[in-house]
């Protein structure tokens, strides 16, 4: 029965391990995004992160929690504007391509004069 619990001991206390690692590299990865802290403040954390690592992990997310989940949040935001952009972008193809396919459909007469030119605005736009 002793090795049982040996076994659910370690087991435990690697997964707490592992989780201690996920917050100490968001703590680092945040560290390193945090525009509003100077050089030797990002220094002294590092060196507090090495010499204390669990108090001073503690310390920083309970100091900086709000700002990291806004800066990884922000991150998060202008990630997915820019994915959204390119997806737009390729989606709606080359401008000529645009104006040529408009152009067929303006001789195959399934759109009128107006909505080709309105068509080739939006491509040049």
């Amino acid at each position: 029965m002793d090795s049982f619990w040996s076994v659910v001991a370690v087991i435990f206390a690697c997964f707490v391990f592992g989780a201690y690692l996920i917050v100490l590299f968001a703590v680092f990865a945040d560290l390193f995004r945090d525009h509003k802290t100077s050089g030797i403040g990002k220094a002294l954390w590092i060196v507090f992160l090495i010499v204390l690592p669990f108090a001073s992990t503690l310390v920083y997310v309970i100091l900086k929690g709000d700002e990291m989940a806004r800066r990884a949040h922000s991150d998060f935001e202008r990630i997915e504007h820019a994915e959204q952009g390119y997806v737009e972008r390729i989606s709606r193809g080359s401008r000529a391509h645009q104006i040529h396919e408009a152009k067929q459909m303006l001789d195959a007469g399934l759109i009128s004069e107006a909505d080709f030119q309105e068509r080739k605005q939006d491509a040049l736009s």
